[in-house]
């Protein structure tokens, strides 16, 4: 590998590692880290796990995760198709990484909705909504 790649630059347009970092930190890539940071997940276990991803949006990004080192796809010879989604090392790093996030935000989520003052007028305004 050469020097150059041996660390990336997230703010050159042309480093892989920006492409990596979109894939780990986009909407359904961090849920996909944060749920198997905790057990081995089949496909459709997986999607009931995080809840609101569609089939095609969830098959997509364990595909790009899978791409990345992130994730382990193990297929067993069997009828039907039982496959098996986990992280690797790379994706418990990972996990490591984006757990004190998601923990800072589920503390802080009052904060943030609402009026930013704690008072929010309801539980999960902004649920079921996309940016």
């Amino acid at each position: 590998m050469s020097t150059a790649l041996r660390e990336g630059d997230l703010m050159a347009v042309a480093c892989p590692s920006r492409e990596i970092f979109r894939h780990i930190t986009s909407r359904w890539g961090a849920m996909v880290i944060l749920a198997l940071e905790v057990r081995t997940y089949r496909f459709s276990e997986l999607r009931r796990r995080i809840g609101g991803v569609s089939e095609r949006m969830l098959a997509h990004t364990l595909h790009l995760l899978e791409g990345d080192h992130l994730i382990l796809r193990q297929a067993h010879a069997v009828v039907p198709p039982h496959v098996d989604y986990s992280l690797t090392d790379l994706g418990r790093e990972a996990a490591i990484l984006l757990r004190p996030l998601a923990d800072w935000v589920e503390s802080n989520v009052h904060r943030m909705i609402g009026d930013g003052n704690g008072v929010a007028g309801e539980i999960y305004p902004r649920a079921g909504k996309s940016n």
